[in-house]
């Protein structure tokens, strides 16, 4: 469930931002809310810089970075050739924490995160505690050798992560239970309704 404080966030820039806000009991919420809201006749038109500020918000509470390194992120996807959202979007994919949150090991992306601050994740059999490390093609990583029977990768946990859409970009080996990074996430992986030409934009003006 939501905190009151992750409520206010989700309302104001779409249940997209958190996975709890992703139900129905929350859409059914907000419905009933802008249903007895009054209609303002006088609402100014919303401007194009409060709208890239909005999906600049909404990206980085979705993958919850601080500003300063999102803003380092979208700065170096800038600075390299290539297509820079099609760059930024890759780096926030291939965070550790991310990539753990998208097998399905942890549920949301703050569980993830925790989980690999805890040291329960190693790359090539090396504990990690860095959730912002960047894996890249042909990283192997497990769950820690000592963590795995911990209740956090239960026979349930394991069920769960068989059956989570595993990207095209993560292959699972089952017998060794090792997750390998076999290519680069592309931008038709994109969650629907995030722009990040318009986080571009905010951050070239």
């Amino acid at each position: 469930m939501l905190k009151p404080k992750k409520f206010k966030i989700a309302r104001r820039l779409g249940p997209a931002v958190y996975e709890q806000a992703q139900t129905e009991r929350f859409a059914l919420s907000e419905a009933r809310k802008k249903k007895a809201a009054p209609k303002d006749k006088h609402r100014k038109n919303i401007s194009a810089f409060n709208v890239a500020l909005k999906e600049k918000q909404r990206v980085r509470f979705h993958y919850g970075i601080s500003e300063r390194q999102f803003a380092r992120y979208v700065k170096e996807s800038m600075a390299k050739k290539g297509n820079p959202v099609a760059l930024l979007f890759a780096r926030l994919e291939q965070r550790l924490d991310n990539v753990v949150y998208r097998i399905g090991l942890a549920p949301t992306h703050r569980a993830a995160r925790q989980m690999v601050s805890h040291g329960h994740i190693a790359i090539a059999g090396k504990r990690m505690r860095v959730p912002s490390h960047q894996v890249s093609e042909g990283t192997v990583f497990s769950v820690r050798e000592g963590s795995q029977t911990s209740k956090l990768f239960s026979k349930e946990g394991d069920e769960k992560t068989s059956t989570a859409t595993m990207p095209n970009w993560i292959s699972l080996d089952e017998k060794k239970k090792e997750w390998k990074i076999v290519g680069i996430p592309s931008l038709e992986l994109l969650q629907p309704g995030f722009n990040l030409n318009a986080v571009i934009e905010f951050y070239s003006r």
